[in-house]
């Protein structure tokens, strides 16, 4: 390590009269470059001028003065040398030969960069030459000495100049004990205490550092990534990284119940079989790779210059193997298993942040798969991931800017084909991604609670469009809405309240207004939800259920609900497939016709969903279905198309 960091003068500089005032040439310690020292040297006669003008007498010297000094520039503990502007070694003391271990007259005249390395690097000689040249107060460096014998010890180096001389002070500080220390600190600072493996400080720092340069090695040197993928293990550089990232499943548990010293044994078990899965491959592969523990029970495995995804998977399925084994822990017999993320790339263009994300999310999905396993990074799921996070921190703002629209598809009778009513569909136009379909969002907003501001605008704009064209068509009969209703909204907000307080606004009667909620929702209701579904069938508003027959199918809570309408899972109807060559599923027919004999002895009425042929059509007139939805009759349209449907159909008469 080199420095040119200031600090206090040594206490033998001060006592070699460095600290004096201003002597000349001849006067300094040992023999100068142009003139041998007899003993008999004297000050020169003259005075310094001191402000205002007057003057005092210049610091008179006697030759014992000299004596002095160079007795105490020779006793000195500290190793010191004088050298002329040249950097020529002109005297040193005996310190500084036992330091280099030789000979003080075996010093004298070599030049004081080669003993000392200061020509190592292009700032380091720099620095010393414009302290030689007096462009520079003071010079300090550290720098690592070998002795001939091969014995090598940390020195740091002060350079400073002579007062009125043309040389300067070179000074040498044996400090390989503070390095020791230093060391040593490093070492407890960027370890683990309780596995002894480096901690997540020094993960980053290794992280960082091999992928500046992996990046460098590529990229300066022209290294193609085809070519590196080409690459046989142990070839050297590979210019990519791989990663490990695992935790322990139930270790809380461990925790828990046996106490923390019995989890960090644990925790210490396993890093040692963590580290022998990484030596082995290391060893057989390209090279060691470094575990480290980077808290509680996450660990890391970096392999640095990889060759490729198969050599990742393999040292994760080792962990996987090594783990499964049970630990014995002071009488403890425990088993415990891991879940890891795997991710394996090229170094270049990677950060550390970006690959540490990358590993925690799939670290994230081998969990959510079923833990005791391990997961490769997907890109295609990543992004995924990534739009349905975008989603959900831009959901709750879409509401406010109205980036939501309506679309509707109708509902025919099936046995007159006439437009019965028609069933409000939301989408998003969203900025980034475009028009989004409600499977893309309403589960994110069912999650984040969302579902009842956006449920309430459903609703209310829904409404408003029926009473539109309830007024625009006075003389045709008027369209009911259906409103597909999240259980939450039942929970979460007053939904009867809500209901009343849109019916009244905007006019609409609630005879004209349906509400879906799924089968699941509704099946097994108590409580508040069963409350809620009574006052709005009291209220005269329709209640469907949707998707009926995928869900619990407990038909004894049919008498007992408020329902008036069953809509049929298009599963049922598309083994309707009479066209087209397929044949149709006898189970379906006989199921959906039951189906709607029981729906129809229990007063109720049947949709049947996912209509897409008119022979599906057929078969469902014939069976008695009363209202059909999809893709034969229409897809989902803007409000306008429905008010041209509306303005042909027959008028009610």
């Amino acid at each position: 390590m080199s420095g040119t960091s200031e600090g206090p003068r040594p206490a033998a500089v001060a006592a070699a009269g460095i600290a004096r005032p201003p002597v000349t040439e001849r006067h300094t310690f040992g023999r100068t470059a142009t003139e041998p020292s007899d003993g008999r040297d004297v000050p020169t006669p003259g005075g310094a001028h001191l402000p205002g003008g007057s003057r005092t007498p210049r610091d008179v010297r006697t030759p014992g003065d000299a004596q002095h000094f160079r007795g105490a520039f020779r006793a000195a503990e500290l190793a010191m040398a004088v050298i002329d502007h040249e950097g020529t070694v002109v005297s040193a003391n005996d310190a500084l030969a036992v330091l280099l271990d030789t000979e003080p007259a075996a010093v004298a005249g070599r030049a004081a960069a080669d003993l000392v390395d200061l020509a190592s690097d292009s700032r380091t000689w720099d620095a010393y030459r414009a302290v030689l040249e007096r462009r520079r107060a003071r010079f300090r460096c550290t720098r690592r000495l070998k002795h001939p014998d091969g014995r090598t010890l940390w020195a740091e180096v002060t350079v400073v100049p002579v007062p009125e001389g043309r040389g300067a002070l070179l000074s040498i500080a044996d400090i390989s004990d503070r390095r020791e220390l230093q060391a040593r600190l490093r070492h407890l600072q960027m370890h683990d205490p309780v596995t002894r493996l480096p901690n997540r400080t020094l993960f980053f720092e290794r992280l960082a550092s091999a992928l500046e340069a992996s990046t460098y090695d590529g990229v300066a040197y022209g290294v193609s990534p085809a070519y590196l993928d080409r690459r046989p293990y142990g070839d050297g550089r590979t210019g990519r990284i791989g990663l490990c990232y695992l935790d322990l499943d139930g270790f809380k548990a461990v925790n828990d119940t046996l106490g923390h010293r019995t989890g960090d044994r644990l925790l210490a078990a396993v890093a040692t079989r963590l580290t022998e899965c990484a030596d082995h491959d290391g060893y057989t592969r390209s090279g060691g790779h470094l575990v480290a523990r980077l808290g509680g029970d996450e660990f890391a495995i970096l392999v640095e210059d990889s060759a490729g995804t198969e050599q990742l998977a393999d040292l994760a399925r080792s962990v996987l193997t090594a783990l499964q084994r049970p630990f014995d822990l002071a009488g403890q017999r425990l088993s415990v298993s891991a879940s890891i993320g795997v991710v394996e790339r090229v170094a270049e263009g990677t950060t550390p942040t970006g690959l540490m994300q990358a590993a925690d999310t799939t670290l994230y999905w081998a969990k959510a798969d079923g833990k005791a396993r391990w997961t490769l990074f997907d890109p295609e799921r990543n992004a995924h991931r990534m739009t349905r996070q975008a989603l959900t921190s831009t959901l709750r703002p879409a509401v406010e800017r109205e980036e939501f629209v309506l679309q509707y598809q109708p509902l025919v009778g099936m046995a007159d084909g006439v437009v019965r009513g028609v069933e409000a569909l939301v989408r998003w136009n969203h900025p980034q991604f475009g028009t989004l379909a409600p499977n893309r969002f309403i589960g994110i907003a069912e999650e984040d609670g969302s579902i009842v501001q956006l449920g309430r605008w459903v609703l209310r704009t829904a409404c408003r469009q029926a009473r539109r064209w309830q007024l625009d068509h006075p003389h045709t009969r008027p369209l009911f809405v259906s409103v597909n209703v999240a259980v939450r909204q039942v929970w979460d907000s007053d939904l009867v309240a809500d209901v009343a307080e849109i019916l009244a606004e905007t006019g609409l009667a609630p005879q004209l207004l349906q509400l879906e909620l799924t089968e699941s929702a509704v099946m097994g209701s108590a409580g508040r939800p069963l409350q809620a579904l009574q006052a709005l069938s009291d209220m005269g508003v329709r209640i469907a259920i949707d998707d009926f027959g995928t869900g619990y199918s407990n038909l004894a809570y049919l008498s007992r609900l408020p329902v008036s309408v069953l809509k049929l899972d298009g599963s049922f109807v598309r083994g309707f497939r009479y066209d087209e060559g397929v044949h149709p599923s006898p189970a379906d027919e006989t199921i959906v016709e039951a189906l709607i004999q029981l729906a129809h002895r229990l007063g109720l009425t049947v949709t049947a969903e996912c209509v897409e042929t008119s022979g599906q059509a057929a078969r469902l007139q014939r069976i008695g279905c009363d209202t059909g939805q999809g893709w034969l009759f229409s897809r989902p349209v803007a409000p306008e198309r429905i008010a041209e449907m509306v303005a042909v159909s027959p008028r009610d008469v």
